[in-house]
């Protein structure tokens, strides 16, 4: 849902291209000044004075504060919702802002007909004018987003993949990540007492092998003589690929894919 500012005097008002008018939720929490914290003012108003999801407002996923972890929700608030909150909060800065969204609906229907629609020609480059401001202000914000998210992008982006993957991996499949081979990275894994090997097999010390990071599959073998056997193999969760991937940090190993990110 692309969106331009129309009125940015004390509160940012957005139009959508539909032209629906809507407020940032933060943004209007910043400026009346509420004593509690963002998101418990925001579900007390809902709870409290019946706002519907789709109706009065939208969550969204915000921008990624720097050197935070997830993504935040925001709160996309319909013109009429934000007025409302402004009056009930019953202090000087809710009425000053629900008088300011009057004023900035009264403004707007004066400058709903595009300039070359306007026959007065003051007025109808008052109108370009304000267009071109619109225009700017979208492009704008518009490459700040761009930006941001090129600028995070490369740090969540191994850790999406582990995250958005299922079932499970063998030590080479995690250590083709990394630009090693299995057999290096199990022993970066020996050698963090992580694990110790077995009839051949790598098997993870009591510390760690009730938590879910891998899992032995028998695999059936034909021996040299002809003669049929199974063998024990350990995999690894992603939950395992996840723990794999802290140690290594640790260590100062990153991924590839996010050492190509980062020199982009």
């Amino acid at each position: 849902m692309n969106k331009h500012i129309i009125a940015n005097e004390l509160i940012p008002v957005y139009q959508t291209d539909t032209g629906e008018r809507i407020v940032d939720a933060r943004e209007l929490h910043g400026v009346l000044k509420v004593g509690k914290d963002f998101t418990t003012w925001l579900k007390d108003r809902i709870e409290k004075y019946g706002f519907n999801e789709g109706e009065d407002y939208s969550p969204v996923l915000g921008i990624i504060p720097e050197g935070r972890g997830k993504p935040r929700t925001d709160y996309i608030l319909k013109l009429d919702m934000a007025k409302e909150l402004a009056m009930v909060e019953n202090n000087e800065q809710g009425r000053r802002a629900r008088r300011y969204f009057i004023e900035v609906e009264k403004k707007l229907e004066s400058l709903t007909v595009p300039s070359y629609m306007i026959d007065n020609p003051i007025k109808r480059a008052e109108r370009w004018i304000q267009e071109q401001k619109e225009r700017q202000a979208l492009e704008t914000k518009s490459l700040m987003l761009e930006q941001r998210v090129a600028e995070y992008e490369p740090k969540i982006s191994y850790l999406d993949r582990i995250l958005q993957s299922k079932g499970t991996m063998t030590i080479t499949q995690i250590a083709k990540d990394y630009g090693m081979s299995g057999q290096q990275l199990n022993k970066i894994l020996h050698s963090e007492r992580v694990q110790y090997k077995q009839n051949k097999q790598w098997l993870l010390y009591r510390e760690y092998h009730d938590k879910g990071y891998t899992k032995s599959e028998t695999i059936d073998i034909t021996r040299s003589n002809g003669d049929p056997d199974v063998t024990l193999n350990t995999k690894w969760t992603q939950k395992g690929r996840l723990f794999i991937h802290e140690i290594l940090k640790n260590r100062g190993i990153v991924p590839l894919m996010d050492r190509k990110s980062r020199a982009v």
